[in-house]
């Protein structure tokens, strides 16, 4: 199997949501592990305000960046894994 490096930002929607978010950050690791990736670095880059948003009452979040090595078809799979969570509002997936 060919293993590409990986670099994954999240933008987390914490709205309503009670628990820490290290608790998001080790979900985001277990998932890229459940993939065949290896976690290689993990980063919590803090809050941020966004310079334009559709969402007057959603105008900043949590950017989480996680630096992997895993299977050439990650990006996808991490995507599809997440495209249901409310809680990763945004996420960019790029091949280093």
């Amino acid at each position: 199997m060919d293993n590409k490096k990986y670099k994954a930002t999240f933008v987390l929607d914490t709205r309503g949501y009670d628990q820490s978010v290290d608790t998001l950050i080790e979900k985001l690791t277990g998932i890229v592990t459940a993939i065949g990736g290896k976690v290689e670095k993990t980063e919590n880059l803090g809050v941020k305000e966004f310079v334009r948003t559709p969402d007057r009452k959603f105008v900043s979040g949590v950017y989480v960046c996680v630096e992997f090595e895993g299977p050439s078809n990650s990006a996808s799979q991490i995507k599809e894994k997440l495209s249901r969570d409310k809680t990763v509002n945004r996420l960019i997936v790029l091949a280093e």
